[in-house]
């Protein structure tokens, strides 16, 4: 894995987006919309519609996301933006002074899980997010043995990164932060 490379997901990689999305087994059903819909735009359910909305916000310049480059080829993926353009996760309100960030989710090929690849995901996530202004990074993983929500990571790897839980979001859910100094 030391090949790897991060790049965000602008109108110039989207081909590569498009691509790792319609991969066997990637997640093109739900194109990372699930937590970004308005109520409005979440009574489509259409995987058709929600790559558009997707597309929509890319065209647009809304920061999205990273895609993982293994020898120039996409494979693997964070959603990590601005708190704004998700919907409520249920973390706190920011303060005055915050930037807040959110990583919402994931997505390695099925044969490459294991291999510790979340780790430089949630690494390559948070020092994007740094990069464009944050001032903290917020997730909301599940334990281990959640039988839900497994595509927004395990406490424990949010641990190892450093984030530290504040609350929850639901049942299972947790909110977890780190500040970026």
């Amino acid at each position: 894995m030391g090949g790897l490379s991060f790049r965000p997901v602008t109108e110039t990689t989207l081909g590569d987006f498009e691509a790792l999305f319609n991969s066997s087994g990637a997640p093109k059903y739900c194109w990372c919309m699930v937590w970004r819909r308005s109520a409005a735009e979440a009574k489509d359910n259409s995987g058709s519609v929600r790559k558009r909305q997707m597309f929509e916000r890319i065209a647009a310049g809304v920061p999205v996301g990273l895609i993982a480059y293994e020898d120039g080829k996409p494979m693997g993926w964070v959603s990590v933006a601005p708190r704004e353009t998700y919907r409520n996760l249920g973390g706190p309100p920011e303060t005055p002074g915050e930037t807040v960030w959110s990583l919402v989710c994931f997505w390695v090929p099925r044969k490459r899980r294991g291999e510790g690849l979340v780790y430089r995901l949630i690494e390559a996530a948070v020092d994007h997010a740094r990069d464009n202004g944050a001032t903290v990074v917020e997730a909301y993983p599940v334990p281990p043995d959640a039988p839900s929500y497994r595509f927004m990571g395990f406490v424990p790897a949010f641990e190892k990164a450093g984030f530290t839980e504040v609350g929850a979001a639901g049942i299972r859910r947790r909110v977890m932060r780190l500040r970026l100094g």
